[in-house]
């Protein structure tokens, strides 16, 4: 007792500190007494244990919640006890209704309470001992029961209670208490080193623009790709051609020049002091700004010349570049961390994100990181977080779905998402319900990119506007974290060739210079989407999402709720945008507490239009021009 608790991850999983973790348990023992059970929890850096109690649930589960105060690493586990007093009160009453003699049994009440005023000091201990006098010494046994069943009494025995029958949980769990933006964040993705002088590179001063522009729209963290050197040595021309022409600036993520490596910025950027500067302004804008931390080197990286063991070496001793076959990577080569002696490029790779946590960066979007050994991440992960406990990490892993449920599982804040490849119907439903339902939310937080710089989607390339309007306002209502690569809000769609998901003139390989007022460009629609995010509290949860039933099988409908009904939020998107589509749609009474034929006011966000509905079933239009709408729920009549 208690032999299991159930739905804790082997390795840590992680919670808000303002949405108290839910635990359930299977409590039991021999005989028929009854029992109390506490959730036991603690800092990880700290001795003393504070408690919650559990309540009974039925069939011996018991279920609980705890509070954790602050961000960081923490650990629970479960005590249960016998309830010595109430076991023997239940006891008495059934005695009592019986009408048997029951001044025995008084007396051993009596010397219950007597050995909890033992434990008690002052005040308290006169109490108890007060309570067993009267509860043996009565004039009558009734009134030994009457002081038996004072509530008084109850919370004073609760107070000193006897744990010398209390078993702990064999385990101790963890879990993780992150701030609230590695669970409620809009991402705004950036090359700084684009600005609005076509063919020039910007500096990190141009690049402030860029960051009033993602404040006014209503981003909360603005991604930047790598802002480091870039390598000379088999530099990447436009559209990933082999040899790149003279003043083309190559690829971010080919890391490392004369200028230094991972912890030097571009020399055309500008300096630290310039990157401090972005920081503080986006700061000052309410922005948050994350880098990329790619584990890779060019050619040119100084850690080629001063640490050619932390590289993949050929038979004839020249190092291998990057490959995923057929792709060659030759602007690239990728670290080792398989060596005889890991340990020191592990300690290498902890002091890059030191320095950029030193320069204000708590957001690091990781690339690639199932390429890497799992137990690297566990090390790396933990350590950081017990110096900068608000250090938020995502994942950038488009892998098997184990790997990546391993990866949250071994510490990682946030994951990229198969979102961008789920298009129909059944697949969206199934895939978005999974990843916001236990028990894959206990460890994992899906973020929903609609595009990045290295996947344009065929169904972006076919759709157009429409497509790219359906999809963000999917992205942004299914979860709390979404993000999009700039670009998507003038609907860039071309793709390199036909089949292909790249871009064609990608960013990745050039510097781009765009009208940000061009026509048909969904800004105001970006700013209003997170606008209502913002407004309604059901939206920035993820573990709230339900997809509802609805008959056209070219919509999907869903909802999301907060705890008690108070903000109700109904999403409907159409999945064909290339002509109307027309459905009824489910609303589930029930769960809302309104009467089968209670009116209700349906607020759709995005026009401002209000109908009224009434009953179960509601009708539903989305045409190209308007493929999505968000219907905000309110009682009473319109």
């Amino acid at each position: 007792m208690p032999r299991g608790c159930s739905r804790i991850s082997r390795r840590p999983s992680s919670s808000r500190t303002s949405l108290p973790p839910s635990v359930t348990a299977d409590i039991f023992r021999e005989g028929h007494e009854q029992l109390l059970a506490f959730l036991k929890f603690r800092r990880f850096d700290q001795e003393r244990w504070s408690e919650s109690p559990m309540r009974f649930v039925d069939n011996d589960r018991w279920a609980g919640t705890f509070t954790l105060a602050a961000i960081g690493r923490h650990l629970f586990t479960i005590e249960a006890l016998p309830d010595l007093y109430r076991s023997w009160l239940a006891d008495l009453v059934k005695r009592v209704d019986a009408g048997q003699d029951v001044r025995s049994e008084l007396a051993e009440g009596a010397a219950l309470v007597r050995a909890a005023a033992a434990r008690a000091r002052g005040a308290d201990q006169a109490a108890l001992l007060d309570a067993a006098a009267r509860i043996e010494d009565g004039d009558t046994p009734t009134a030994g029961v009457v002081a038996a069943r004072e509530p008084r009494l109850a919370a004073l025995m609760d107070r000193y209670l006897d744990r010398n029958e209390a078993t702990w949980c064999e385990r101790e769990f963890e879990i993780v208490a992150d701030r609230e933006r590695a669970r409620l964040a809009a991402w705004y993705e950036f090359f700084p080193r684009s600005g609005q002088t076509p063919g020039q590179h910007a500096t990190f001063r141009d690049a402030e623009f860029q960051l009033e522009r993602a404040a006014a729209m209503g981003f909360d963290v603005v991604y930047l790709p790598p802002i480091h050197p870039v390598g000379t040595a088999h530099r990447k021309g436009r559209n990933n051609a082999l040899v790149a022409e003279p003043g083309e600036p190559g690829s971010p993520w080919a890391i490392g020049g004369e200028a230094g490596g991972h912890m030097a910025v571009h020399p055309e950027l500008g300096t630290l002091e310039d990157f401090d500067r972005f920081v503080a302004r986006a700061r000052e804008l309410g922005l948050e700004v994350a880098l990329d931390f790619a584990i890779q080197c060019s050619p040119d990286h100084p850690y080629v010349r001063e640490h050619p063991e932390w590289f993949f070496h050929r038979p004839d001793g020249t190092i291998k570049y990057a490959e995923n076959p057929p792709k060659k990577y030759q602007d690239v080569y990728p670290l080792n961390f398989y060596g005889d002696d890991p340990e020191p490029l592990w300690r290498e790779m902890r002091r890059i994100l030191e320095f950029w946590s030193e320069h204000g960066v708590r957001i690091v979007r990781v690339d690639n990181p199932h390429t890497k050994p799992v137990k690297f991440w566990e090390w790396l992960i933990r350590d950081l977080q017990s110096q900068y406990p608000d250090l938020i990490f995502l994942a950038e892993a488009f892998t098997r779905p184990k790997m990546m449920k391993v990866l949250a599982k071994a510490g990682f804040t946030q994951s990229y998402t198969y979102f961008t490849w789920r298009n129909e119907k059944t697949e969206l439903a199934e895939y978005l319900t999974e990843i916001t339902s236990p028990p894959v939310s206990d460890y994992f937080r899906g973020h929903l990119w609609p595009n990045t710089p290295d996947i344009l989607h065929e169904a972006l390339q076919k759709g157009g506007r429409p497509e790219f309007v359906m999809r963000l306002v999917l992205a942004a209502t299914a979860s709390s974290l979404y993000g999009i690569y700039s670009g998507y809000e003038l609907c860039e769609n071309t793709p390199r060739e036909p089949g292909s998901e790249e871009y064609l003139s990608s960013e990745k390989y050039e510097i781009k210079a765009r009208d940000w007022n061009a026509p048909g460009n969904l800004v105001a629609l970006i700013t209003r989407v997170n606008a209502i995010r913002r407004e309604h509290r059901a939206l920035q949860l993820s573990r709230n999402l339900k997809v509802h039933p609805s008959e056209s099988p070219d919509l999907l409908w869903y909802g999301k709720t907060t705890p008690g009904n108070d903000d109700v939020v109904f999403v409907a998107v159409s999945l064909d945008v290339t002509r109307p589509v027309q459905s009824m749609v489910d609303v589930p009474l029930a769960e809302l507490g309104l009467a089968p034929d209670e009116p209700y006011r349906m607020h759709e966000l995005l026009s401002d239009s209000v109908w009224e509905w009434r009953g179960a079933r509601g009708d539903v239009e989305l045409r190209p021009e308007h493929p999505a709408q968000i219907f905000a729920l309110r009682r009473g009549r319109a």
